[in-house]
């Protein structure tokens, strides 16, 4: 307590700008990334499982050497449980949204 009330009572506190536009935020010298950046890269991670498990389901299909099945079901598997959590992950986030919208004033 005395630390934060001593950095906040000195003029030159090293704490940056509140209102900085860089992706990323800095709270007691911990990077933290952009709510953006961070749910992009877990969609992107979620397409490229899903690319990733086609084309193992295809190279099975074309009978590859080297594709078995049951790397092929695990990737496919991989693939579904992403996306099902990226899906749980979105129906939060709009049930959040639609309750601060019918937040009264």
């Amino acid at each position: 307590m005395r630390d934060l009330r001593s950095q906040v009572q000195a003029p030159s506190s090293g704490l940056q700008n509140p209102m900085q536009t860089d992706t990323t935020q800095s709270v007691d010298g911990v990077e933290r990334p952009d709510f953006a950046d961070m749910l992009k890269s877990a969609v992107d991670n979620v397409n490229s499982l899903q690319k990733d498990a086609t084309s193992l389901a295809q190279a099975y299909e074309r009978g590859e050497d080297g594709v078995d099945l049951p790397q092929v079901m695990i990737g496919l598997q991989k693939s579904s449980v992403s996306f099902e959590a990226m899906t749980q992950v979105r129906n939060k986030l709009v049930d959040a949204y639609e309750k601060i919208m019918n937040m009264p004033i």
